[in-house]
């Protein structure tokens, strides 16, 4: 066993992740000593390889597709946000043996968007694009930043509604069809579909965006996505994927278990730079 605290990566698939990466930067920028690294895991082994990877000295956990309802259901207790997202993409051991679950992707984005990007939510109207467990797990960040209202566009507008009636004590946000936006118009449209890892596109008209509107991908590429291009086909004022997200989310999560706040400007740099 390492006399290094361990930590991880989950997922399948799982060879693309920057996470081992992104957290050994981490590691070296504030002086923790640690080991991180990626292994695959589908669903059916979960149970197995955590029991593994906490025997042998385990600390904290990532979770990614397709793994984080499975971490939400196995987390001994959740953080707010995780309650609210039903999603757990951070697990992190405590100090009685039980595990903590959190999902640190909403917040993520919101720093990406306020802090890095300058882009305000306070009194926006926002448009979510799809119904799933990645916009589940963005509203609620969202919401505490008190926008005007929020719209949840998906194919099928039954999956949206469930999201509105599990948020909307917590801030305006409606449900609506793809074919139903027409005529509305938004300061920021986050797309939150998977389209984009198969360079597809919701079925979206023109005119949604405002007058100096953004447009942010949850996914990244080395190239634009299919929606980054058709936000700049819009004319929006910025039209950014996840990265800067996948940074941020990747900071919370470090903070959370290690209790010190690395700086993410040096290596979101780096990182847009190398593509």
């Amino acid at each position: 066993m390492s006399d290094k605290d361990q930590y991880a990566v989950f997922g399948s698939p799982i060879k693309h992740s920057k996470s081992p990466r992104i957290h050994a930067f981490f590691a070296q920028q504030t002086g923790q000593i640690l080991d991180y690294k990626s292994v695959l895991v589908p669903a059916d082994a979960f149970e197995v390889q955590l029991k593994s990877f906490l025997d042998g000295g385990g600390r904290g956990l990532n979770c990614t597709v397709p793994l984080k309802e499975v971490a939400w259901a196995y987390a001994d207790k959740k953080t707010e946000r995780a309650q609210l997202s039903k999603a757990v993409n951070t697990l992190i051991l405590q100090d009685d043996g039980s595990l903590l679950g959190d999902n640190t992707d909403g917040i993520g984005l919101v720093t990406d968007l306020q802090k890095n990007n300058k882009i305000q939510l306070k009194d926006k109207r926002i448009l979510i694009l799809g119904a799933g467990g990645a916009s589940r797990g963005i509203i609620g960040p969202i919401q505490d930043e008190l926008p005007q209202s929020i719209v949840i566009a998906n194919r099928t507008v039954e999956k949206a509604q469930v999201l509105v009636d599990e948020f909307s004590c917590r801030g305006l946000v409606s449900a609506s069809g793809y074919a139903e936006l027409s005529g509305l118009s938004f300061d920021l449209i986050i797309n939150a579909t998977s389209a984009s890892l198969s360079g597809d596109l919701p079925p979206l008209g023109s005119g949604l965006l405002n007058n100096q509107g953004c447009c942010y991908d949850l996914a990244y590429a080395n190239e634009p996505t299919a929606f980054v291009s058709w936000s700049q086909q819009q004319g929006a004022l910025k039209s950014l994927d996840g990265l800067g997200m996948l940074i941020e989310q990747a900071a919370e999560a470090f903070y959370v278990w290690r209790g010190v706040r690395p700086n993410t400007s040096e290596l979101i740099e780096l990182l847009e730079a190398e593509r």
